[in-house]
């Protein structure tokens, strides 16, 4: 039932946010909803932020992306840093915790390309807006749309996955 569509997307990476380039996608769902891994990958650290509240950074399996999930509600039992997970995994539940506005549950999803050091906090930002849009519009997985120079490393996101990201379970 709880499928993402376009209608869900808004792009909010270049908004200007508490100073800031906000440089993620804000996705609104009911709290509780699973949030599930994008990628086959490791569970690199899980953490409490004042501004991000209960998030999570999963490295994909090469190591040559991160992904943030924040303002979770609680994490899914499973979950340990160090932990393998697979696209599709629930990872945890969409909530407010952090600067969230409490009356509005999300999940912030960022992207990052890593550099050699595998330092999340020194990664570029990749706007997910484009490649979710795409995942969630095409037919064709993303492998098909990287071979043809889909940009931002989309090889990691495919039609099927969008779609079990937010499910009911």
């Amino acid at each position: 039932m709880d499928s993402l569509k376009t209608t869900d997307l808004h792009d909010s990476f270049n908004e200007i946010r508490g100073g800031h380039r906000h440089e993620a996608i804000d996705i609104m769902r009911p709290r509780g909803t699973p949030v599930r891994a994008v990628a086959d990958g490791v569970i690199r650290k899980v953490f409490i932020s004042r501004r991000g509240g209960l998030t999570i950074y999963e490295f994909d399996r090469e190591g040559a992306y991160c992904f943030y999930y924040a303002h979770l509600d609680h994490y899914a039992d499973q979950i340990y840093e160090g932990g393998p997970v697979a696209r599709g995994d629930v990872i945890g539940y969409v909530g407010t915790t952090g600067d969230a506005s409490p009356d509005a549950p999300q999940l912030h999803f960022a992207i990052f390309k890593l550099g050699p050091d595998k330092k999340w906090w020194k990664g570029e930002a990749i706007d997910p807006y484009p490649i979710l849009l795409r995942a969630v519009t095409s037919s064709e997985s993303v492998w098909v749309l990287q071979e043809r120079g889909c940009p931002y490393g989309c090889s990691t996101f495919s039609r099927a996955a969008s779609e079990a990201r937010f499910s009911a379970s």
